[in-house]
């Protein structure tokens, strides 16, 4: 069965309420990193399944699913995917990040607006 992205952004959600043994930064970030794959991965599926989209299962995917988004006149889809790689580059990758739970909460209301927006038939 194929694994539901779905869970990455409940994953994301439980990660960025939940304390462990982890600091809330460190939290956060995975969080914005969780919901944008979330978000990348249902939209690329969605896009293969319900617009002729190709995927190439490689990294290109990452900026060719925008450009579908795009050419197929989904510019709010497009922009909102560009977001959340920003986001999640910028935490991935940055060894400072300032407002980091303000850019959580954003990435995980964009990546679910990606979701409800794109809803299979």
């Amino acid at each position: 069965m194929p694994f539901d992205w779905k869970e990455y952004l409940d994953l994301a959600q439980f990660l960025a309420t939940n304390q462990g043994s982890f600091t809330r930064e460190a939290a956060l970030r995975c969080a914005i990193s969780r919901a944008y794959f979330a978000a990348f991965c249902h939209a690329r599926n969605y896009a293969s399944s319900q617009q002729g989209f190709k995927p190439k299962r490689t990294e290109e995917d990452h900026s060719d699913v925008r450009e579908h988004f795009k050419r197929s006149g989904m510019l709010d889809i497009a922009s909102k995917l560009d977001q959340l790689r920003q986001w999640r580059n910028k935490c991935d990758y940055a060894e400072e990040v300032f407002q980091v739970p303000v850019i959580a909460e954003s990435a995980l209301n964009t990546a679910q607006t990606v979701f409800s927006r794109l809803k299979a038939p």
